[in-house]
């Protein structure tokens, strides 16, 4: 694993990274994490052979109970949310698809960041909440997120009430791509990477725009774009041509991920 600062740790493996939180026992994003966390995902998003970001909290305690309470005083504040909020923008624009593997308190900025990547995994034991609202603040990003997500209704209640719950409602509500027992999290995520992995990167990654496009533009609008990128994009990769190929001659395609 590769040091990014205290609290971060970046390992690459072929076509994945994993990023850990790192800040034991609650993983808390302080400023220079931020900062780090920040310039970190800025590498990867430059990085045309990653198709795969898991990120993770380390020990078993939490995923990351949020950001720093004692950064948000003073001229603190202004650097907080611009390290925090540029790495949101980067990991939600990264072109390779991101994991989140949960266990454990996930709150506040640590549920923000679990929110930005494309899938979640959580374990039973998590915890979620954003309790910025009792220390008289609002979370931006899950302001800017949950409304479209869960609906109207419930985000404004998790927003002004800052109450906690549990993975069971996380997952009713929709924030979670799966919900495991405690014990077999790193085996749930590591299957899905797995899987993940066996598709071509090239047609991942732009799957991943054409869902995008779904999830923040009208339907008539978003069709548009995906047909576009269907059109433009990925019929010009040779793993389409080599997919298409493989099926119709009964065989196994070998994906080259351009």
């Amino acid at each position: 694993m590769t040091a990014l600062a205290v609290g971060i740790g970046l390992h690459r493996e072929g076509r994945v990274a994993t990023l850990t939180l790192s800040r034991p026992p609650l993983n808390i994003l302080d400023l220079a994490t931020l900062q780090q966390l920040e310039r970190g995902l800025g590498g990867l998003a430059r990085d045309p052979g990653l198709d795969l970001l898991v990120v993770r909290g380390a020990g078993e305690r939490a995923f990351s109970a949020g950001v720093a309470v004692q950064d948000h005083v003073g001229d603190r504040i202004g650097p907080v949310l611009s390290a925090f909020h540029g790495a949101i923008r980067v990991l939600r624009d990264l072109g390779a698809i991101s994991l989140a593997c949960v266990r454990g308190h996930c709150l506040g900025g640590g549920l923000e960041l679990a929110l930005a990547c494309d899938l979640v995994i959580a374990a039973d034991d998590a915890t979620f909440g954003l309790p910025e609202i009792t220390l008289g603040c609002y979370p931006p990003v899950a302001a800017a997120l949950l409304p479209r997500w869960v609906g109207r209704p419930r985000a404004f209640e998790l927003l002004l009430t800052g109450r906690t719950f549990d993975a069971a409602e996380a997952e009713r509500m929709g924030l979670l791509t799966r919900r495991v027992p405690v014990g077999e999290l790193d085996t749930a995520c590591s299957q899905l990477t797995t899987a993940l992995l066996a598709q071509s990167g090239a047609a991942l990654r732009i799957a991943k725009r054409a869902a995008r496009a779904g999830e923040e533009h009208p339907f008539g609008a978003a069709l548009t774009e995906a047909e576009r990128l269907y059109m433009q994009d990925l019929m010009q990769t040779a793993d389409m041509h080599e997919g298409i190929g493989a099926f119709l001659q009964k065989r196994k395609p070998v994906w080259t991920h351009k």
